[in-house]
């Protein structure tokens, strides 16, 4: 007889339940949250069982290489569609889910998740830390341009050379006039080189690491694609032998419509949004970074220019209401966040 068995996961422990093949438990317990853990407690029992199933969640993508080295017949599946199924029972306990999950393992009824392999997931730790450096750094000259406003100082723009010194240079003006400005500019000084030394330092390595990846270099010949996107999508796909079709990754990353139909309803809504927001926002920008009737890409000051708004509304669509132009703003100043530009190179 098959046997299947559940792991409900938690940080500290993994609750454990053992069925047959007809949904009987034949036993149950908890083990240690880690891989060897797990192992040694089939092991230890004498248990061989045919599908081991386990939620997506915080500890999943471990453990689900370490059970996978170590000969587990381990398959990881989606959280959101399990919990539709372990919602229906009465009570709620780590014993339960685990039953549950057993049973879902036996009847075949669940999602299995992709697992990325540990080299995509430090080209998406490298690309990650790079974008978190930048938010720190914006985060923390949005903070004091706002406090010294308070005190009649306005700071101009900052250009990103000897990285952003300018912006250093102000601040310790601006300290010089003022005892307690003195006293937070002598800390945010600081804080604001080590922020634009350390993010230099990983957009060196991103494009380090595009440089010497075949596939990023020839992503890169995609007008509006930089080191940045094309690690982006190289991670995000990383094998592209589990998508059938290729229109199937634009459903992946949430790009295409919702469907209901029920009866004699059937309408289209907004695209789904499912999958990595991130990796969708930088497939998106590299897009209506271009023009389209030249194929070529708008420079940064263009995009506000009425050339480059008539590029980007399709014919037809009226865009001189006042919520029409306030939108036009709203969107111009997303793409300036996200448009970032060092020495008239794009990096996205």
């Amino acid at each position: 007889m098959e046997y299947y068995a559940g792991l409900d996961v938690s940080l500290k422990e993994v609750s454990i339940c053992f069925v047959n093949g007809d949904g009987k438990i034949i036993a149950r317990g908890t083990c240690p949250a880690d891989p060897e853990g797990v192992a040694g407690w089939f092991s230890n029992r004498d248990l061989n069982p045919r599908r081991i199933v386990h939620e997506s969640g915080q500890l999943s993508i471990w453990l689900q290489r370490g059970m996978a080295r170590l000969g587990l017949p381990v398959t990881c599946i989606d959280a959101r569609k399990a919990h539709k199924a372990l919602s229906a029972r009465l009570n709620k306990s780590d014993a339960a889910d685990a039953e549950g999950l057993a049973q879902l393992a036996r009847t075949g009824w669940f999602t299995p998740v992709h697992i990325r392999s540990e080299e995509a997931d430090r080209l998406r730790s490298l690309v990650g830390a790079r974008e978190r450096m930048i938010r720190l750094r914006k985060d923390l000259e949005g903070h004091i341009r706002g406090v010294l406003k308070s005190f009649g100082f306005r700071m101009t723009g900052i250009g990103q050379g000897r990285q952003r010194q300018s912006f250093r240079d102000q601040l310790a003006a601006a300290g010089e006039t003022d005892p307690v400005l003195r006293a937070i500019a002598d800390g945010f000084v600081t804080a604001h080189s080590t922020l634009c030394q350390a993010a230099d330092d990983l957009d060196k390595a991103v494009k380090k690491k595009a440089k010497a990846h075949p596939i990023a270099q020839r992503l890169m010949t995609i007008p509006g694609v930089g080191p940045v996107n094309a690690l982006s999508f190289i991670a995000l796909i990383e094998d592209p032998n589990r998508f059938s079709r290729t229109s199937d990754v634009g459903a992946f990353l949430g790009l295409t419509p919702k469907r209901h139909q029920s009866g004699e309803v059937d309408w289209s809504g907004r695209v789904s949004k499912c999958g990595d927001g991130a990796d969708s926002r930088f497939i998106v920008l590299g897009s209506v970074l271009r023009d389209p009737p030249s194929e070529t890409l708008l420079a940064p000051e263009k995009l506000g220019s009425a050339t480059g708004r008539a590029a980007r509304v399709p014919k037809g669509c009226r865009r001189d209401r006042p919520q029409d132009r306030r939108a036009d703003a709203d969107d111009l100043e997303e793409r300036h966040r996200l448009s970032m530009h060092k020495g008239g190179q794009r990096l996205i």
